[in-house]
């Protein structure tokens, strides 16, 4: 059976990750969490003290880490330089710098080489930001989720909560518009929606119906021969 490239973008929150993980899970493909390498390129970054400012060490940085992402029975499991970090780069201090980091341009020159690479052959489902705009604009099925912001900080602070973090709703919200700023007016591949994507609210949805819509438009791609 032919197998696709399938791209969810989407701001902090809006259900992409679940989404992406749980659907390549029905297809039998491989799960790309972008977001999680861009989160442990941040982790090494923080782990060295390189102040957040500093383009040319940060970039130099990310240019000589060693990425893995490997499926494991909980999820994915993020590797840097052949240590398991999965936890690490979901901390607190993680999330708040990953948008700068993610900023830089040869940070994601890095990092989008190793996506297309993951990608080639199909049977993948990538997540993150600039899937379906600059990472793989030939995507077969593009997918842009968004959610609206009570909605995004009750997931957000679920999140924290199961990882034993505590967070006021009024400075987490705080901080995922900040993240949002930050995403959407970058100079390096900005958050934006593909023009081809496929736009679904996911405030009112359960993770279910998110997935079986998902599946649908794949299925219909691999079965009718075209995107």
């Amino acid at each position: 059976m032919r197998t696709i490239v399938i791209a969810i973008d989407g701001p902090a929150a809006s259900g992409k990750s679940t989404t992406a993980r749980l659907v390549a899970r029905r297809l039998g493909y491989l799960h790309i969490d972008t977001g999680a390498m861009y989160r442990a390129v941040t982790f090494r970054v923080l782990e060295e003290k390189i102040p957040l400012e500093n383009a040319d060490r940060i970039s130099a940085l990310a240019e000589k880490t060693q990425l893995r992402l490997e499926k494991g029975e909980n999820g994915l499991r993020v590797f840097v330089d052949e240590r398991d970090v999965t936890e690490q780069v979901r901390s607190a201090q993680v999330t708040r710098s990953v948008s700068i980091v993610s900023s830089y341009q040869r940070v994601r020159n890095v990092l989008v080489r190793e996506q297309r690479r993951m990608a080639e052959g199909g049977g993948v489902v990538l997540e993150g930001r600039d899937i379906g705009t600059v990472v793989l604009p030939n995507a077969d099925l593009k997918i842009y989720m968004i959610a609206n912001m009570p909605e995004r900080v009750k997931r957000r602070q679920k999140d924290l909560q199961g990882a034993g973090v505590d967070i006021d709703g009024v400075a987490l919200e705080r901080e995922i518009s900040e993240r949002d700023r930050l995403d959407s007016t970058r100079e390096a591949s900005p958050l934006r929606k593909a023009s081809d994507a496929i736009e679904v609210d996911t405030s009112g949805m359960s993770v279910e119906d998110q997935v079986e819509f998902v599946v649908a438009r794949a299925k219909e791609i691999i079965e009718g021969g075209g995107r």
